[in-house]
């Protein structure tokens, strides 16, 4: 069966789908984007990605292209279309298309909306997980809102580029004070030797994590300690374990940082137990 994409109102075969050349997303990066899971036919966790999704927007002062209830059904439709069971829906939003400029076009411009799918093998992620993942460090080079879910991801594309050359599959940034701020394309968590849970807070250095959402549920509910505060590399690297979270990796063990072991060099009991537990607090419409 074809793939189906969404664009701007039409359901087309995903060959052929296709933006103006002056869209403001492909020119400028001046757009955002969301991607949640879909697990069982089901997309997780919808309500906080289209809430994060409007904030995204107001802070970049772009208009919510169509009410929350209809995005809700286009979501829902292109996965129903696709026939995707497991996997990820990603959803962009750009300023629209419009003469070249770097000041905003001309009001009623109408923003860009695109949908797509893409099927995922829970069994390989299980697989990945059981054996852990390699991270690597690297200088933080991005803008300074990064709070904001922009499409503008060159220095991630840099990063875990970096990361696959070096062998790992993701890369961690590190801030100028040396404290990790988050992965490319995940947040960073680690566990000390005295059995808390540590990541760095929610500010404009970081991105609000719908999975670092639903991992706090977990430990509140299995009343573990929960530390948000900043981490250096050193103490990633003394911890008991360490772990990522995103949408397409949930709770990902980290074992190995810039080729040193963490704890035994193998998933640890905390990150099992929350990935274990991670959709039994997610939400699924």
């Amino acid at each position: 069966m074809s793939r189906v994409a969404y664009v701007d109102g039409l359901y087309v075969p995903h060959r052929e789908a296709a933006v103006h050349i002056e869209d403001r997303g492909y020119q400028f990066a001046d757009g955002v984007y969301e991607v949640c899971e879909v697990k069982g036919g089901r997309i997780v966790d919808q309500r906080r990605h289209l809430a994060r999704l409007t904030r995204s927007l107001d802070e970049l002062r772009i208009p919510l292209p169509m009410p929350l209830a209809a995005l809700d059904v286009v979501l829902h439709e292109t996965v129903r279309r696709n026939r995707l069971v497991d996997g990820i829906v990603y959803l962009q939003v750009t300023r629209g298309a419009a003469r070249r400029d770097h000041g905003f076009p001309p009001a009623g411009t109408r923003p860009t909306v695109v949908v797509t799918t893409r099927r995922l093998d829970p069994a390989e992620g299980e697989r990945i997980a059981g054996a852990g993942i390699a991270v690597i460090t690297v200088p933080e080079t991005r803008w300074a809102r990064v709070d904001i879910k922009s499409i503008a991801l060159l220095p991630n594309v840099l990063a875990k580029q970096a990361a696959r050359e070096a062998g790992a599959r993701e890369a961690w940034f590190v801030d100028r004070e040396g404290f990790v701020t988050e992965g490319a394309s995940s947040n960073a968590w680690i566990v000390t030797a005295a059995g808390a849970v540590v990541t760095r807070p929610l500010g404009p250095e970081i991105l609000p994590g719908i999975s670092r959402a639903v991992v706090q549920d977990v430990l509140n509910a299995e009343h573990l300690r929960f530390e948000e505060r900043p981490f250096r590399v050193d103490e990633a690297l003394a911890a008991c374990e360490a772990f990522v979270t995103a949408a397409s990796q949930l709770v990902m063990p980290v074992v190995r940082i810039d080729g040193r072991p963490v704890g035994q060099g193998v998933p640890g009991p905390i990150a099992r137990a929350l990935r274990r537990r991670f959709h039994d607090f997610a939400e699924l419409s």
